[in-house]
C-alpha cells in the first residue's frame, strides 16, 4: 500500500505496520509465482516486495544473509557441500562462498525472476554468482531436495518466504524428511523461522516437523532485521544429533568480513531471551 511518497506494508498477526520513504517505483514483474516489484527509497535503497510483502532492502540485508550462513556454517566442522532452498535474491549464497572450505553451493529458487530482478537492482548480492563453485537452478526446490542423493550435504539451507503461497511445502514434515536423507550423519538444516516476538507458535510448529522428521537437536537464533515485521527475525538450525558448539577461533579468524556477524554475535545469539527459552523449552 502507497500513501503519496510512503510505502506501507501491514502484518495482520502483530496488527502492526512498517513504512519506507520512497522516491519512485523502478520495475515491477508478474512471475508465473508471484508479483516482484522494485521502488527506490530515500534511506534504504532499493527495496524488493513479492506479492506485497518486503522480503529485502539494500541497507539491512547483510543482517539475515550473514546469520542465515555464518552461523552453521562455523558450527558444521568441515562444511564442503552446501544447498540453498530459495534464496533467489542470491546474498546467502555470496556469504556461502566466502567460506574457502566449500567445494559447491547449489542455489534452488523456483522463480528466476527474482535473481533476474536482484542482479539488475541489487548486483552486490550476486557478486558470487559466476563462482566456479556455485550452481544456479531455477527448480522446484521440494523436488530438488526429495531427489538429492542419501548423505550427500554437509548443510541445507532453506532461505524462503513466508510459508504461504510457492513456500508453503518448505515448512512441513515431507520436505523435512527428504533434507534429514540428504544430509550427512553430521549435517546441518537451517530454516528462516519468522519473528520469535509474535510467531512463536510457528517456530514450535517447525521444530515439532523437524523432529518428526527424525531431527534430534534444535538451535533458534535471533537476530534484528528491520524490514522484516516486529522488526526480529530468527533461524532455526537442526541436526540429527550433537550439539551447536562452533568453531569459535576460526569464527575469529576468518578470512572475510561480515558487517553483522562475529564471534561474539554467534555466541550471543546461542543464549535465548526467557520468554523464548521457555516457550521452546
Amino acid at each position: 500500500m502507497t500513501s503519496s511518497n510512503w510505502l506501507y506494508e501491514n502484518f495482520d498477526p502483530a496488527g502492526s505496520a512498517i513504512g519506507y520513504r520512497i522516491t519512485r517505483k523502478l520495475d515491477e514483474v508478474q512471475s508465473p509465482f508471484q508479483k516482484i516489484e522494485i521502488y527506490e527509497s530515500t534511506d534504504w535503497g532499493n527495496l524488493m516486495l513479492i506479492d506485497g510483502a518486503l522480503m529485502l532492502t539494500t541497507r539491512d540485508n547483510f543482517l539475515y544473509h550473514e546469520m542465515m550462513s555464518h552461523p552453521a556454517l562455523f558450527t558444521h566442522r568441515d562444511p564442503q557441500q552446501v544447498v540453498i532452498i530459495g534464496g533467489g535474491d542470491c546474498g546467502t549464497l555470496r556469504e556461502v562462498l566466502k567460506h574457502p572450505g566449500v567445494r559447491k553451493a547449489v542455489q534452488c529458487d523456483i522463480d528466476e525472476q527474482v535473481t533476474r530482478m536482484a542482479e539488475k537492482y541489487f548486483p552486490e548480492l550476486c557478486e558470487s554468482n559466476n563462482d566456479p563453485r556455485a550452481e544456479l537452478l531455477f527448480d522446484d526446490g521440494i523436488a530438488y531436495m526429495k531427489n538429492a542423493a542419501p548423505g550427500s550435504l554437509d548443510i541445507v539451507i532453506v532461505d524462503s518466504t513466508d510459508p504461504v503461497g510457492p513456500a508453503e511445502g518448505l515448512f512441513n514434515r515431507a520436505f523435512y524428511e527428504s533434507c534429514f536423507r540428504a544430509l550427512k550423519d553430521d549435517g546441518i538444516l537451517v530454516q528462516q523461522s519468522e519473528s520469535p516476538l509474535v510467531l512463536l507458535e510457528l517456530i514450535k510448529e517447525m521444530r515439532g516437523e523437524m523432529a518428526k522428521a527424525g531431527f534430534t537437536t534444535f538451535k533458534t537464533l535471533p537476530f534484528p532485521q528491520p524490514c522484516y515485521p516486529t522488526g526480529w527475525w530468527s533461524a532455526t538450525l537442526a541436526r540429527k544429533s550433537g550439539d551447536f558448539e562452533f568453531r569459535e577461533g576460526e569464527s575469529y579468524n576468518k578470512p572475510f568480513d561480515t558487517k553483522y556477524y562475529s564471534d561474539d554475535i554467534h555466541r550471543a545469539a546461542l543464549i535465548l531471551p526467557p520468554f523464548v527459552e521457555s516457550a521452546l523449552g
